[in-house]
């Protein structure tokens, strides 16, 4: 690859993505037309999802460019897992400065590609564009049955409320570069125990849940004592740092599940936390926000 994109050219480029992005049967064409034509299932709905990674707000040129790709893919995958889905087909839309070092992009692309084939997923096209600086957005389809579906409203009184994994501390661990989205606990999940409400912890815990519980109408007390940390983060991290990327879901109470179970949904508005003598404060549902 030339050392610069300017060398390269726009078409130079998508015919090197072209080479390298990985297909699946389910492609019947990809990269190089005007769109890409996919199979779709009877029975299934579709999923769509789409999110956007920005030079010093999402990652600085300092970082591993592979984590970096693999990051801005992952994130779309959490939100298919969130739904109940399994990841499809991606396009992936690139803006760069023409005097960005080629390897550097070249590794974006390889961190996303590693994703994609331990998911499955299909790389079918996107766009290039000039940019002061680099950003990164991925669109990515799912698809998932009529019966797993699942969306954050749905949650009920007398509901609990799981995480899949620790929380806190993710930006100091890396793990928001290297997080693994949980579509295999979804799976699990949707086939054996059905959520009522689930989302993906992008936000923080608290900011996350109280989306769920503006679109099912209800309240949540959560306990103290069963709030999963990540090691070496404190309690507020877990509730408000954000990019764990857990799946945070609630289930009947005549429901079980392995997960940590760290509340119950409520009718009383608000989110309650309990400490360990049985106390109850309310807490915000602070959270990242980006504006």
């Amino acid at each position: 690859m030339p050392s610069t994109l300017a060398n390269l050219g726009e078409f130079g480029l998508i015919d090197w993505i072209k080479k390298i992005a990985p297909t699946t049967r389910d492609v019947i064409n990809g990269i190089g037309d005007d769109t890409a034509v996919l199979k779709t299932s009877v029975g299934k709905y579709l999923l769509l999802t789409t999110d956007m990674l920005i030079e010093g707000s999402h990652f600085t040129r300092r970082m591993d460019p592979q984590r970096i790709g693999h990051k801005a893919l992952a994130c779309n995958i959490s939100d298919i897992a969130a739904m109940g889905g399994i990841p499809k087909f991606a396009v992936v839309s690139l803006g760069v400065p023409s005097t960005l070092n080629g390897s550097f992009v070249k590794n974006i692309y390889q961190g996303m590609n590693r994703l994609a084939k331990k998911f499955n997923v299909s790389i079918v096209g996107g766009d290039t564009n000039k940019s002061p600086h680099i950003v990164i957005n991925v669109a990515l389809t799912g698809e998932v049955s009529r019966e797993n579906f699942v969306l954050r409203k749905g949650a009920r009184p007398g509901d609990k409320i799981y995480v899949t994994g620790p929380l806190g501390g993710s930006f100091q661990s890396g793990k928001h570069l290297l997080f693994i989205p949980r579509v295999k606990e979804s799976q699990l999940l949707v086939k054996k125990s059905k959520p009522s409400s689930m989302i993906d912890i992008s936000d923080g815990l608290a900011a996350d849940l109280n989306h769920i519980l503006k679109h099912s109408g209800v309240g949540a007390i959560l306990e103290e004592e069963n709030i999963p940390c990540a090691p070496g983060a404190q309690l507020d991290q877990a509730l408000y740092e954000g990019e764990d990327f857990e799946l945070l879901f609630t289930l009947s109470s005549k429901k079980t599940t392995k997960f940590d179970c760290i509340g119950e949904i409520v009718a009383r508005s608000g989110i309650w936390l309990k400490d360990k003598k049985g106390k109850l404060k309310k807490i915000s549902a602070k959270g990242f926000r980006h504006f």
